[in-house]
């Protein structure tokens, strides 16, 4: 009894000792303005004059938060929360008390608004490690009403008449919606989404390892508003566009967040008719080729989804993405010989398209006690549906239901499903040292059925199906260290790919299978604050899609028929950039310099249609050419003049050295024969943005755009330029915005063309770039920021491939 009772008395005081040499730091947060208490707000614990942290947290939905297990020393703690200024206190455990109480108030931002998007009058450009961000703003959200209008403002960028984007001069670039691939033409998928649903557009000019290595000229990912807020929020968007007839555009965003759950939603609807017109002319026969096209469109677009925080550790989020198109498209053509020789042609053709895709998507994110020491999982299905009949008609005037008139009819089937899985892990090993390592699986299914051919001709003698099937499977591997002025990223890809198409149920037409290492390597030196120094190297690749290696005819017109080539070999591409970016008081100036090696170049190729003895027909199809090589350089700039005006200048230029086969015609024989082509393809292209600012509500805005001629292997693109103007006024607290812009002002946008194989031609189209559009904003609901932080999430720190938070 007496050695229990010894024991005891000796383990009491051992607890009692400890509990002396511990500490804790209590207390509740709460609103300045209301006195309403703030959860989910983040504490550290850090020892005074050092950058290492010993504790912390985050508040409980009531802003009370106790810290424990504290040694007893001097502390300084920090209290943070989106839109209100930090908190900073100290805290002395050394002497007299050992737990510490304290009341906190926090005081809002001056610039924190209620409501769902905090959206800056001007757009900003900043140059990132491995990208540069445009941070868009009202200026560019008045450009137009969806994001495929406003991108000819975005430095490096261009899209054409038929919406097809480009970045340096290459379309050979991969399009991110927050981080992920879309099976939907980005052409197409650009033009639902309203442009005051963008909150940053970011330029991947040479990806690292940890991206899927896509597009030869890189990534551009476009980042949506993402809301958080507590209670009810909203965000209503109302845009129309009068060019030959009006164009509507109206979109909703919506959430709502109490506690630890938020939910949240978006709609928008994208609809009316297009116009757009062509001419070409052959100077060898006198013919001249005059096209009208009509494109009858509704668009709808919503989403739907959950954000669940289990824990300041824990959050898994779920949504659905759900995309429906229907359309009807009247193409007329009509090719007139002027000498008389062959009599004149007229179809009109007409295309039925009704489309679905929808994607569903959920994630999973973990933090581990260590800062920064994070793993995520995300899993996305998608699933596209599309239909699309066409009929070819001689006399569109008696309807193309009358049999006698019908050419032949197109009826198309595509079904894809797409399965991805991501798993990604940072670790950082060091204050100095960052590991990243991740793994990926994409498995995509293709069918594509074909009904073509006079109605009169039995089914089976004019169906065809065609399957494309496409398995990866890669992991990636980046190490990262960070000095006083000097930072590098090294980083490697290894990927195992497996394509196999097969034309009509067995018939195998396409097949490549093979393992490739992507590297990479950034380096950065920090002369000072305001001088930063990059240089980076990436190599990627551009493998044959389906449309570019389907033996199926894509579609036709009387003189040119589109095919796929199935003997496209992928193509290769290393790259070398040197970026160079400074910050001064007004401002800030980028500018780089890039090389390329490309092998195996993918592009367009024109050559006769061997079964036309008139020697009239083209095929349009896709090939490889040589190695080429390119380089360019890009300077862009933000400068605020005074307080009431800034602009917003950048130039890029780009040369590619091309070598590829173009066909020659033989006047006498008519024959053609392959002939070896080499040319020095230059783009040049120069835009200014300015902004007035009149008073605090009113503000102006002009722009103007130029793009050089450019010569190619098989045409050579003449120059084009625009200049816009428009206005803003806001009401209500900045929540209520009107916007108007007067695109191409002077009606002198239009793409023109000459060419010289396989036949002397020039040509133009035209479309409704002379348009004016009104715009309306407004935001509403009165909850304000109570979400936990997700830095990856919201700032998409890691898209892309592996883990696209």
């Amino acid at each position: 009894m007496k050695l229990k009772l010894l024991l005891l008395l000796v383990f009491s005081a051992v607890f009692s000792v400890n509990a002396q040499n511990t500490g804790s730091i209590s207390g509740t947060v709460t609103e300045k303005a209301t006195k309403a208490p703030i959860g989910y707000a983040t504490i550290e614990i850090r020892e005074v004059n050092s950058t290492k942290i010993v504790g912390g947290g985050i508040t409980e939905e009531n802003g009370n938060f106790k810290i424990t297990g504290l040694a007893p020393k001097n502390y300084t703690i920090q209290i943070q929360y989106i839109g209100f200024k930090p908190y900073s206190a100290n805290a002395n455990l050394e002497t007299g008390d050992k737990n510490v109480t304290l009341k906190v108030i926090l005081e809002e931002e001056a610039t924190q608004l209620q409501d769902v998007n905090v959206v800056a009058e001007r757009s900003t450009i900043e140059q990132k490690i491995d990208r540069k961000v445009i941070n868009v703003g009202r200026d560019l959200t008045t450009a137009g009403a969806t994001a495929s209008e406003i991108m000819n403002n975005i430095p490096s960028v261009n899209v054409d008449q038929d919406g097809k984007l480009s970045l340096r001069g290459n379309q050979n670039v991969r399009v991110l919606i927050d981080g992920r691939p879309s099976n939907v033409d980005p052409a197409q998928l650009l033009k639902q989404i309203p442009s005051s649903s963008i909150k940053k557009i970011e330029l991947i000019t040479n990806p690292s390892a940890k991206y899927n290595p896509e597009g030869m000229s890189g990534i551009i990912n476009i980042v949506l508003h993402k809301n958080t807020n507590d209670g009810f929020n909203g965000n209503l968007n109302a845009g129309i566009t009068f060019g030959d007839t009006p164009k509507y555009n109206n979109s909703l965003d919506m959430n709502y967040r109490t506690g630890k759950v938020n939910f949240f939603g978006n709609g928008g609807k994208n609809f009316g008719k297009y116009f757009n017109g062509g001419q070409i002319e052959r100077l060898d026969n006198n013919m001249v080729q005059d096209l009208k096209i009509v494109n009858d469109n509704d668009s709808y677009l919503y989403k739907l989804g959950m954000d669940f925080y289990i824990d300041d550790k824990n959050t898994i989020s779920v949504y659905t993405n759900q995309n429906a198109i229907s359309g009807l498209s009247e193409i007329g053509t009509n090719i007139n010989y002027r000498n008389g020789d062959r009599s004149n042609i007229r179809q009109f053709a007409t295309y039925d398209t009704d489309g679905r895709n929808g994607s569903y998507n959920l994630a999973y994110k973990h933090l581990f006690e260590k800062e920064g020491h994070t793993l995520d999982f995300e899993g996305n299905f998608n699933d596209y549906k599309q239909t699309q009949n066409a009929n070819f008609d001689t006399d569109p005037n008696t309807g193309s239901d009358v049999e006698p008139n019908i050419l032949y009819q197109d009826n198309i089937k595509d079904i894809r499903k797409n399965t991805t899985m991501n798993l990604d892990y940072v670790n950082p090993l060091s204050e100095k040292s960052t590991l990243e390592l991740g793994a990926e699986a994409r498995i995509t299914r293709t069918t594509n059925d074909y009904l073509t051919g006079n109605p009169g001709i039995a089914v089976e003698n004019r169906i065809s199906n065609y399957t494309y099937d496409i398995d990866i499977y890669s992991a990636y591997a980046t190490f990262g260290q960070k000095f006083e002025k000097f930072s590098y990223q090294l980083g490697a890809r290894f990927e195992s790919y497996k394509v196999q198409a097969n034309l009509n149920y067995g018939q195998k037409t396409f097949e490549d299978d093979y393992m490739t290492v992507y590297p990479s390597a950034y380096f950065t030196y920090n002369l000072n604050e305001k001088n930063m120094f990059q240089l980076s190297y990436s190599r990627r690749v551009d493998r044959p899609s389906l449309e570019q290696t389907k033996p199926i005819r894509e579609f036709s017109t009387p003189l040119v028929t589109s095919l796929g080539n199935t003997e496209l070999e992928p193509q290769f591409t290393n790259s070398v950039e040197v970026n160079y970016t400074k910050t001064f008081s007004k401002g800030s100036f980028t500018t780089g310099v890039y090389v390329r090696s490309i092998n195996n170049e993918i592009s367009r190729t024109l050559y006769p249609d061997d079964s036309d003895p008139t020697n009239q027909k083209q095929i349009m199809s896709y090939t490889n050419f040589s190695n080429n090589t390119a380089y360019g350089f890009e300077v862009s700039a933000n400068y605020k003049i005074t307080k009431w005006w800034d602009v917003q200048p950048s130039v890029d230029f780009s040369s590619i050295n091309q070598k590829g086969i173009v066909f020659v015609l033989d006047p006498v024989t008519g024959d053609s024969q392959p002939m070896n082509k080499k040319v020095d393809v230059a783009a040049f292209n120069t835009r200014i943005n300015s902004n007035f600012k009149a008073t605090k509500q009113l503000s102006f805005l002009l722009f103007g755009f130029y793009r050089g001629p450019v010569d190619g292997i098989q045409n050579n693109s003449k120059e084009m330029y625009k200049i816009d103007a428009g206005g803003r006024y806001a009401m209500l607290n900045n929540k209520l915005t009107f916007s108007v812009r007067f695109n191409d002002i002077f009606d002198t946008m239009r793409y023109a063309f000459d060419a010289q194989n396989p036949y002397p031609q020039t040509g133009q189209f035209t479309w409704e770039s002379h348009s004016v559009y009104f715009g309306l904003n407004y935001l509403f609901g009165g909850g304000k920021n109570r979400a936990l932080q997700r830095k990856q999430r919201e700032d998409n720190t890691k898209q892309g491939s592996g883990g696209m938070f």
